[in-house]
């Protein structure tokens, strides 16, 4: 049974990364309406408000339990109005989702958080960068990844440290 896609995951990851750092300030990409609502349409949703403040909900709480290891009570009356029911269609047994109208993005977005976790135990995990509130889902073997991405901390963080290196090696 495999009702979350790596779609799915992406989706996750896009969603818990429009809460970043930028130039020292946390951002949240989606405290506009406007642009909020064009986020959600531009990942399949529908834009209203109500599913906004759904995806902000779930965000919050997932952001927390990944950050702190505060558990998924947070997330309980987002999980009790989601079901995942199989349907035979095509002569196969297919799992779809249903969820309230507005929450079907928070939906995916969850499940996949649950997925995640049971596929990738330990990998979806914060940016190693302290300046930086982005994730980073690992899926490579080793399980070594530490930024969101080498563009934006990674290399970065170790142009700082070896700057400071230089500078306390040439005193």
């Amino acid at each position: 049974m495999d009702v979350v896609t790596r779609g799915d995951e992406d989706l996750l990851l896009d969603l818990l990364n429009t809460a970043p750092v930028v130039d020292g300030e946390r951002v949240d990409e989606l405290a506009d309406p406007e642009a909020a609502a064009r986020w959600a349409v531009a990942r399949d949703g529908a834009g209203t408000a109500d599913e906004v403040a759904a995806l902000r909900r779930v965000r919050d709480a997932v952001d927390r339990a990944v950050r702190d290891g505060s558990g998924p009570q947070a997330l309980a009356a987002d999980v009790e109005r989601v079901v995942v029911r199989p349907r035979v269609r095509d002569g196969a047994v297919r799992w779809e989702l249903e969820a309230p109208a507005g929450e079907r993005l928070a939906a995916r977005a969850l499940l996949a958080w649950v997925a995640t976790g049971e596929r990738y135990p330990g990998r979806l995990r914060p940016c190693a960068n302290p300046e930086c509130r982005r994730f980073l889902l690992d899926r490579s073997n080793a399980n070594t990844a530490r930024w969101c991405s080498m563009a934006l901390c990674g290399n970065r963080f170790k142009a700082r440290r070896h700057y400071q290196r230089a500078r306390v090696a040439g005193q």
